[in-house]
């Protein structure tokens, strides 16, 4: 794919991996760090320009890093959102799927985006990360 564009961001957040045996499995939280890379095939249009000049809106990539009143992932409980597991490879596959649909929501009628293809690579510490793509 000829265009690949890349963004890194960190929030923080709260969980227990239900059942876990051992200190994950009470309540603990994170600075998590996410890398998006999403690549296509071809430019677009975004929300907030109506010219095919982008892969998508770093806005819109960004989505995770607000507050969690404002629909991101910031200061949130995990266990709300995402139930009982909240692996550091449940919630890449939630980023993953929450910001392929954020972007989509933004394509132009008709534009399915089946040419993206995204990868999300969450850091739960600044050693240990988890990698996700379909």
């Amino acid at each position: 794919m000829p265009w690949q564009l890349n963004t890194e961001f960190t929030f923080d957040s709260a969980h227990v991996i239900t059942g876990y045996d051992g200190p994950c499995g009470r309540l603990h939280g994170h600075t998590y760090r996410v890398r998006l890379e999403l690549s296509a095939d071809r430019l677009r249009s975004s929300a907030h320009v109506r010219r095919a000049i982008m892969v998508a809106d770093f806005k819109t990539l960004k989505w995770a890093k607000k507050d969690v009143q404002a629909g991101g992932l910031d200061h949130a409980y995990l266990n709300d959102l995402l139930g009982d597991d909240t692996t550091a490879e449940v919630i890449a596959a939630h980023i993953h799927g929450e910001t392929l649909r954020r972007v989509r929501d933004t394509l132009d009628p008709g534009d399915q985006g089946q040419d993206l293809c995204l990868k999300v690579i969450l850091w739960e510490t600044p050693d240990s990360n988890c990698e996700y793509w379909e």
